[in-house]
């Protein structure tokens, strides 16, 4: 058997075939090296402390082993990574914390106030502590659509796939939760 240091020019689809085929957890370590600061940076944004974001990271990693018998190779592992570590990020805000502002609380008519396309440039123009604020309040949802646009730079073919959505569906989520984080973003201004 190599060792691990071998394995580190594979890519990680390799990885994870070498890793299904012969079950060494020594080659998970690989990917873990590899994407551990930003999973634990993703749990972090949607927990806000160290301890709960290094246990839910953890759990993150659990869960990707546990399921790479599932991977397809459809999409890249790094999007399929992705995929999970915010589904679980946004399940365990769901089941932790008390939302300020739910999706089921905002109006339509505060959602159709707005023209049926909301500009992007509005998002990049917010102050960064009240966008921050703004991104607290917002449903887990929407918080989550707007991290993978915006802060992660992922397509909406990306998102696609992650979400496994249509396209039309991703691009009404984004619209719709644009929308709430200008509402409320103003809301926290006023």
């Amino acid at each position: 058997m190599k060792n691990k240091n071998a394995f580190h020019d594979l890519t990680d689809e390799e990885l994870v075939q070498q890793i299904n085929e012969t079950k060494n957890d020594l080659l998970f370590g690989v990917l873990y090296e590899r994407y551990s600061n930003i999973v634990y940076n993703k749990c972090y944004g949607f927990t806000k402390t160290n301890a709960e974001a290094k246990d839910l990271a953890q759990d993150v990693f659990v869960k990707l082993y546990q399921k790479s018998s599932t991977f397809q190779g459809k999409s890249k592992f790094s999007t399929w990574m992705y995929s999970l570590t915010y589904n679980m990020c946004v399940d365990y805000v769901n089941k932790n914390v008390i939302k300020t502002v739910s999706s089921n609380e905002m109006e339509l008519e505060d959602l159709n106030a707005f023209q049926e396309e909301t500009e992007d440039y509005s998002l990049f123009q917010m102050r960064e502590n009240l966008l921050k604020l703004a991104l607290e309040i917002i449903a887990p949802e929407d918080k989550m659509i707007l991290l993978l646009k915006y802060q992660d730079d992922f397509s909406i073919k990306d998102i696609m796939d992650i979400l496994e959505i249509n396209e039309s569906a991703v691009k009404m989520r984004l619209k719709r939760a644009k929308a709430r984080i200008i509402i409320a973003y103003n809301n926290l201004k006023d």
